[in-house]
């Protein structure tokens, strides 16, 4: 199996939506809103990095990053999420590739940090652990998990960018 990670391209948008629907169809502990967030990224301007795994010709992966904001006023952090692999292509590294990439992402953007809400066990290989005073109001916090590229961790409340409310 032979992933190619690339940029998003245009022609791109339906595909990606497709396997976003597809990826997380049969998910628990969702609201089935993925596809609606990643469009209102886009559209808004705040879809920062936009990834996607092919695999011959065919779109079977993707990943999103937005900025997001942190009560104390620490700037340059930035929210992962959704990502998504097509259910047939899950347990087979393409996720991984993905996290590796969008890591690689950030740390050319000089980011300062990045936040994700997903599995422990899954992200804790990326380097992504829950840190104290990193907060997202209503998760448990083992689940609400952060990648510092430096050596300061803000003390505050995330905010997802309102994109994260879209409903279609």
């Amino acid at each position: 199996m032979s992933i190619n990670i690339r940029k998003e391209q245009p022609s791109d948008v339906q595909s990606i939506h497709d396997l976003t629907v597809s990826a997380f169809f049969d998910a628990p502990h969702t609201d089935h809103t993925e596809q609606f967030i990643v469009k209102a990224l886009r559209e808004s301007g705040k879809l920062t990095v936009s990834l996607i795994a092919e695999e011959e010709g065919n779109i079977v992966g993707h990943v999103a990053l937005s900025p997001v904001t942190i009560s104390d006023g620490t700037d340059g952090w930035y929210g992962l999420g959704p990502i998504s692999v097509l259910p047939n292509n899950q347990g087979n590294g393409i996720g991984s590739k993905l996290m590796d990439a969008v890591i690689q992402e950030l740390s050319n953007m000089e980011a300062k940090g990045c936040v994700l809400l997903g599995d422990p066990n899954y992200y804790q290989r990326f380097g992504f652990i829950a840190r104290d005073g990193v907060v997202l109001l209503g998760v448990p916090p083992e689940y609400f998990q952060a990648l510092n590229f430096q050596n300061d961790i803000p003390q505050g409340n995330v905010t997802y960018h309102e994109s994260f409310y879209a409903t279609c």
